[in-house]
């Protein structure tokens, strides 16, 4: 696969400082001109000012300058220009106006994180001691960005730009509302949701295990119980665990562990997955304001407060 990573994205939000403030309390690393790092990724991050939140850039990273060539003749095809050099390449999808940045990056190679040590019936894999994940008493930091969930009013069109053009892999669908795209071998770094408008659904990013799933959030909600969306769960598609937290904008933030990894496309069959199967195996029903964020209304007729 040319793809093979999500580098960053640039989320628009009206309120550029409380928003920045909260994605430091999540653990990300602030930096200058309105980025923020993660621990093994780097800056992912970008926060910019926009009337209505938005997700603004994608950034991907492809091996060769010949990898650029490819997705300018696949983009060319679907009637999309694409302007770069011998390093990036950009584009935008006519739809959301999201610009993506095809990028020549090295790949990114994570340090290997030691697996908990978790007892089960019949196997006592630790003793002797108590859970590593009761004593951990650091902040939660995340490793990477996962993904960009993004609302479209062409759930076709914004698929075709990503897949077709920018050539993301499909890992599965939801019938009639949603694909799963993948630039990595993560089960999805992209996911297009059919939406009455454009806006950013939620950002996710990787922390070590179901542990620091908890730990994040119960810090960001020990003085802000405002902030709980949904969680602690368990996802079909990507088969990760999950918990959804909300930012002053009104983004979604998501902490996730154990993700699905595809290695060889040949042995990935895409799903098409219906109702809830493709939301959750396990925890609490999704609220109504995840499937259909409060603000949707005032995002499709413009009277988004930046004051909000």
């Amino acid at each position: 696969m040319a793809l093979h990573r999500l580098t960053s994205i640039t989320m628009g939000v009206p309120q550029v400082a409380e928003t920045a403030a909260y994605y430091t309390d999540f653990g990300l690393t602030p930096e200058d001109d309105g980025w923020f790092a993660t621990q093994d990724g780097g800056r992912q991050l970008r926060i910019v000012h926009a009337p209505t939140r938005r997700l603004v850039e994608v950034r991907v990273g492809v091996d060769t300058p010949d990898d650029l060539a490819a997705a300018a003749s696949r983009l060319k095809r679907l009637g999309i220009e694409a302007t770069g050099d011998v390093r990036s390449l950009t584009a935008y999808d006519r739809a959301t106006a999201v610009r993506a940045v095809l990028e020549v990056v090295p790949r990114l190679t994570q340090p290997p994180v030691p697996a908990t040590e978790y007892n089960g019936p019949g196997r006592n894999d630790r003793t002797g001691g108590r859970a590593p994940g009761v004593l951990r008493t650091d902040r939660v930091r995340p490793r990477k960005l996962g993904h960009a969930v993004v609302g479209t009013t062409d759930l076709d069109g914004t698929t075709a730009f990503f897949r077709d053009g920018l050539g993301f892999r499909a890992s599965d669908y939801i019938k009639d509302h949603g694909a799963f795209l993948r630039c990595s071998t993560d089960h999805h770094n992209i996911l297009v949701l059919a939406a009455p408008v454009t806006f950013l659904h939620h950002s996710s990013w990787q922390v070590d295990d179901i542990d620091e799933v908890g730990r994040g959030a119960f810090a960001m909600l020990e003085d802000h119980p405002e902030r709980h969306v949904w969680g602690l769960g368990r996802h079909h598609a990507g088969s990760n665990f999950f918990w959804y937290l909300k930012d002053p904008a009104g983004n979604f933030s998501e902490y996730y562990s154990d993700m699905d990894c595809v290695v060889d496309d040949q042995l990935w069959t895409p799903e098409v997955l219906e109702g809830a199967k493709g939301l959750f195996n396990w925890g609490p029903p999704p609220p109504p304001s995840f499937l259909a964020p409060e603000d949707l209304a005032a995002l499709m007729t413009g009277t988004h407060s930046e004051s909000r």
